[in-house]
């Protein structure tokens, strides 16, 4: 498929070139500008180029148009005075970036035919290109996701986050336990990013706060940091859908101000000469460290003040640049701080505003509340950050001194209005006192907004219910949903060039503009010839993602078998568990009856757990045992196969879910907020098996209940039933399957090497089931078997394939924008900008 720029051809004299010239003269311009990268900037001649020179060489080539369009799309925000977006995230899972850029501006195919002629395989040059390691999950997709759908939609907007060193970690698993290894993203350098060297800000942690009185009325406060780090910035260019407009990502990285202690060095000491280097750099060096020691979590405070009071250094110089006065701030900047992390934002910008600019309080605080807003991403204590009060005093002292006196002012308000309900103002207030005094980042990011939306509806509604219960009262109009969405461009159009094709033949071309266009594909549902058509395209990417689990795993996977897949960061909320022990069922119960017409399946796993989390890496042990066992059972004769891909990424996400039949979004309800992964897979034709979670419910609105299998509790059930019990040993005396595969993995089935292994990970299950993985599982394996006899029906899954692509075009990264964009930033949006 071909998707080049739009317009009319270039006029060379007094005839017009054909289409067929067009492309030439750009082929050869472009063979030429690879050409020059390779022997200018790269140093190499054809004869001495490898694959990763001509990588390089062709995103430098790329990377000029690229800039052509960036600096149009700033000259014109100068111009215009146009209100900015900024996104403050501390994760951006971008992913390769080439076959973005080159979708996007239109030039996949006048590249690919460039290098050809040149004798280079692109597909080989692209695989030299590693997954920028900035982002987890779906909070770090959603940013990549957003800042793409900014450009296309012509919003000014700058996204900011950390440039990791060695960001989330590789993950090697041996003997089917995971290992972290640094992942050295950056070690060949990144041809995308521009080091602005001259862009540095200082920023400062520790020392003491002197309070300066020129008169009895008047007290000024000056933070005397003890130490300070520069913040360096690297921006990436992010590009819009047809090139329309190109934002920037901009990345900060950590450096010290002195890089070396000489006197220490010339004494001898040569290593202790740069160990305060290497302490400061640290910020900068991993996504998420670890914070299950006092040092870890004072690494992860610094990371996140780092990068929030960079960025709105940054920003406030450019505002004052543009605008000249600080008080227009809220009528031209419009800050979204993507989850609890970078919340800190508000307590800095207070700082700025009040200490170095010397705006008065009421108004600093008006500026910063119209200036900010919220995005809460989850419901579990963990993500709503809070921090140790001595921790902050020390790393902090001038923000926990606006942090009190915000929280005194606050409070005051709240007893004025609710005079007697000490229980509310203890649950209001920005300090814990219960749990060893501890600052509550997720209240400072509420009452420091305007908005704050949820990311699906039923997410939205559970903020308002429980953790803002108490902040949705005293501000009834200020939670809001958005509910989340992905760039269609990334998800189907780069992943799944055969599908996108026959859409386009179908509906027409403007269905790769318009998400509304995918509504009329559901009129071809029940058309036998375009069902099969659709169904081919399938079974082509299953054959890809066969090749790679060979390449990888060495094991042989059957394309004709449905491939079940559930792909995802591993936790026990998301219920990877579940899924294993129906695994273990199924292969019961094809032990038990050899001789039926079983449905072939696939069972497909990735995922990476955080390296502290044990109970999450035992589940990864477990379905490798489990894998062990199936795989080499002759008995099943390829009726089940299970499969761990280890290290998922964006890249291994582009192939598994273009190939995935049934998608598995299993989470207990309730606790996921939307999920991105559930809105991809159904975009290319997989049906889902998932809970009332999330944005499940309202895929379920879209996609119709004939066409999603949808089981479990729902969230009001899984309350009630936490409030009277989690053993679940009840459930499982009645359920003679579960009571089966419990047994089989408690006595060491699937772990000969050590029987004992997962007899705590059953014991949880029986006793403390607080994620309802047995009070689920009959209903689950319940569900499975409803879908192997819908996928026996050939017609009716190839029909309800094409209804979930038909239905998905409410999940547009798009959509979601221009609702952020109208709603709460007030800031116009592409075509009518």
């Amino acid at each position: 498929m071909t998707l080049e720029d739009e317009g009319p051809a270039a006029s060379n004299g007094p005839e017009e070139e054909s289409p067929a010239q067009v492309r030439s003269r750009d082929v050869a311009a472009m063979r030429e500008s690879i050409e020059q990268k390779l022997y200018y900037q790269v140093g190499k001649n054809r004869i001495a180029a490898n694959n990763r020179d001509w990588y390089v060489s062709t995103a430098l080539a790329v990377r000029d148009r690229v800039v052509d369009g960036w600096h149009r799309s700033t000259d014109t925000t100068y111009a215009s005075g146009a209100k900015r977006v900024y996104y403050l995230s501390l994760e951006f899972l971008i992913g390769r970036q080439l076959r973005d850029n080159l979708s996007n501006l239109g030039l996949y195919e006048t590249v690919r035919a460039a290098l050809e002629e040149l004798g280079v395989d692109f597909d080989a040059i692209r695989a030299m290109e590693p997954d920028a390691a900035l982002g987890n999950g779906g909070l770090g997709r959603l940013a990549a996701c957003y800042l793409e759908s900014m450009s296309s939609l012509k919003i000014p907007a700058i996204g900011y986050g950390i440039r990791y060193d060695h960001g989330l970690f590789r993950q090697i698993v041996k003997n089917g336990f995971q290992q972290e290894y640094p992942e050295d993203w950056l070690e060949l350098g990144n041809p995308w990013q521009f080091e602005r060297p001259e862009i540095t800000f200082v920023i400062g942690f520790g020392g003491a706060v002197e309070m300066v009185s020129e008169n009895d009325s008047l007290v000024e406060h000056v933070w005397h940091p003890a130490e300070r780090v520069s913040a360096i910035a690297y921006d990436i260019p992010i590009v819009g859908w047809r090139g329309r407009h190109v934002n920037a990502l901009r990345l900060w990285s950590a450096r010290a101000v002195d890089p070396i202690r000489l006197d220490a060095f010339n004494l001898g000491d040569h290593v202790g000469a740069i160990s305060e280097r290497a302490r400061v750099e640290a910020i900068s060096r991993v996504l998420y460290p670890s914070d299950e020691t006092p040092a870890g979590q004072e690494l992860r405070l610094r990371q996140e003040y780092f990068f929030a009071a960079a960025s709105l250094q940054d920003l406030i110089r450019r505002h004052l640049k543009s605008f000249k006065t600080i008080e227009s701030l809220p009528d031209k900047a419009a800050i979204q701080l993507n989850d609890t992390h970078p919340s800190i934002a508000v307590i800095e910008l207070m700082r700025i505003l009040v200490d170095v600019h010397k705006v008065g309080w009421e108004e600093a605080w008006s500026i910063t509340r119209r200036t900010f807003c919220y995005t809460n991403h989850t419901l579990l204590p963990e993500a709503l950050e809070t921090w140790p009060v001595p921790l902050m005093e020390r790393l902090l002292p001038r923000h926990m001194q606006i942090i009190y006196l915000l929280n005194l002012m606050f409070l005051d308000e709240v007893k004025h209005k609710y005079p007697d309900d000490v229980s509310l103002m203890t649950s209001l207030s920005l300090v814990d006192e219960t749990h060893g005094r501890r600052v509550r980042m997720g209240n400072i990011a509420f009452l420091g907004s305007h908005s704050i939306n949820g990311v699906s509806a039923l997410h939205t509604d559970l903020m308002r219910r429980t953790v803002f219960r108490d902040f949705n009262a005293m501000f009834p109009d200020r939670i809001n949903n958005k509910t989340n969405g992905i760039t269609f461009r990334r998800w189907l159009y780069q992943s799944n060039p055969g599908l996108t094709a026959l859409l386009v033949e179908t509906v027409g071309p403007e269905i790769l503009d318009d998400a509304n266009q995918f509504a009329k594909l559901a009129s071809f549902a029940d058309d036998a010839a375009f069902q099969d058509r659709f169904a081919a395209v399938k079974q082509e990417n299953k054959q890809a993602l066969a090749r790679l689990v060979r390449e990888r795993l060495g094991v042989r996977l059957d394309p004709q078998a449905m491939f079940d897949v559930q792909i995802k960061r591993i936790h026990e909320y998301k219920r990877q568990l579940l899924n294993i022990l129906e695994t273990i069922a199924l292969y019961n119960a094809i032990r038990a009856q050899p001789m039926r017409d079983w449905i072939p399946r696939v069972k497909i796993f990735a995922g990476k757990a955080a390296p502290s989390y044990r109970r999450a890496k035992l589940i990864i042990k477990l379905a490798h045992d489990v894998s062990r066992v199936i795989n080499s059972d002759p008995t099943l004769r390829d009726a089940l196969k299970v499969v761990f891909l280890p290290n998922y990424n964006v890249s291994l996400a582009e192939v598994v879910i273009p190939a995935a039949d049934l998608s598995e979004q299993i989470s207990t309800a309730g606790m996921e907020a939307s999920g991105t992964g559930n809105m991809k897979f159904a975009l290319n034709g997989a049906l889902t098996i998932g809970t009332l979670d999330g944005a499940n419910v309202e895929m379920l609105e879209r996609v119709g209940s004939d066409n999603i299998f949808i089981f479990g509790m729902t969230t009001e059930e899984v309350e009630a039933r936490r409030r009277q019990t989690i053993d679940s040993s009840d459930v499982i005396e009645r359920s003679s399957v579960l009571q089966e595969v419990l047994t089989a993995v408690e006595n060491g089935n699937f772990s000969p090497d050590d029987p004992g292994r997962y007899r705590d990970l059953i014991e949880a299950i029986r006793y403390h089931d607080y994620f309802m993985v047995a009070a689920d599982f009959d209903a689950y394996y319940q569900r499975q078997r409803e879908v192997a006899s819908t996928w026996r029906r050939g017609a009716d899954w190839r029909r309800s394939a094409v209804l979930n692509t038909a239905g998905m075009g409410f999940f547009s990264s798009d959509r979601s924008i221009r609702e952020y964009a109208s709603e709460l930033w007030n800031v116009p949006t592409w075509p009518n900008r």
